[in-house]
């Protein structure tokens, strides 16, 4: 149990620079919620419903974490501070990480029975800042939800996702080589969808210009050649 207590605490010392030691990583709400979680899911599991809710609720007060006893997570995930929300039929993969004010929410179904409401986060995947994964959808392995951005359907594995709607986004090939990208995506205009889209306009504009000089150019050497055979005519 130390042993695997040790695994964790060094997993996540290796996804944060800010830890000086394991004794600093004890001290996470994110460490204190997943342990409260183990207990409150055992409890669950064992249809001791109240008592789970009872051991959620301590939780969320202590670390401002709220996940629900039902929901599956695997090893070494890692809650980087708080405000996040797991819902009850949400499964985590290993070495997941999620920043603070995340929501693993869940959708009302169509056709009034419960089910699988709330998304499936692969191994390894990375949930930036305020991301909104929404409804009974996947989120491939290693990918990443880029900060503020809203998830409604399947993320394959590796992508990208930014935006409201999340769309995914090409990433260099050595940014996606990382093992570990800080907040699930390169913090760089370049990779802006808004900015893209701009540069793009930039560079039809340019061309555009080149095109009009090129045509006024050869239109003044028309009237030249017009206006010499004029005089001479005359």
């Amino acid at each position: 149990m130390f042993r695997e207590l040790g695994a964790f605490l060094d997993s996540i010392k290796a996804r944060d620079p800010a830890p000086r030691s394991r004794w600093e990583v004890l001290l996470y709400p994110g460490v204190l919620a997943i342990g409260l979680h183990r207990f409150a899911h055992w409890l669950f599991k064992g249809e001791l419903y109240f008592f789970a809710r009872l051991i959620n609720h301590i939780a969320r007060f202590l670390t401002a974490i709220d996940i629900h006893p039902g929901a599956k997570i695997g090893r070494h995930l890692f809650i980087d501070h708080g405000f996040t929300v797991i819902g009850e039929t949400a499964q985590i993969g290993d070495n997941v990480t999620i920043y603070q004010c995340v929501t693993l929410g869940g959708t009302n179904p169509t056709n009034g029975v419960g089910g699988k409401r709330h998304p499936t986060i692969e191994d390894d995947a990375i949930l930036g800042s305020g991301a909104q994964v929404l409804g009974p959808i996947t989120v491939g392995k290693r990918a990443r939800v880029g900060a503020n951005a809203v998830v409604t359907q399947n993320v394959p594995e590796g992508a990208t996702m930014v935006g409201v709607r999340a769309r995914p986004t090409l990433v260099e090939a050595k940014d996606y080589q990382k093992e570990f990208v800080p907040y699930g995506t390169p913090c760089s205009e370049a990779f802006d969808p808004s900015t893209q889209k701009l540069e793009i306009l930039q560079c039809e504009m340019e061309q555009l210009q080149k095109r009009i000089a090129a045509f006024a150019k050869e239109r003044a050497k028309n009237d030249d050649k017009i206006e010499t055979k004029g005089r001479d005519s005359a």
